[in-house]
């Protein structure tokens, strides 16, 4: 039934709350899309750095064991 404020007015009211609870879930999506991308990143970044890391090590290792192998023997 329309109050003072007439038709129109109820009939906005009744499809703006539904609107606006879907824009809320929808704008909690996203908070929660963004988290997981931030989660995400930090993960790669740590993946990056530690595979980079590795590889260092790696090339260390190697550099050391040909240096010790042409190095004359006393």
């Amino acid at each position: 039934m329309a109050n003072n404020n007439g038709v129109f007015s109820d009939l906005l009211n009744a499809v703006a709350n539904p609107v606006q609870n879907v824009a809320d879930t929808v704008g909690d999506g996203v908070n929660s899309a963004g988290s997981i991308l931030q989660s995400c990143a930090g993960l790669c970044a740590t993946i990056v750095t530690n595979t980079a890391t590795t590889a260092i090590q790696l090339m260390q290792d190697v550099l050391t064991g040909i240096t010790s192998a042409i190095t004359p023997k006393k």
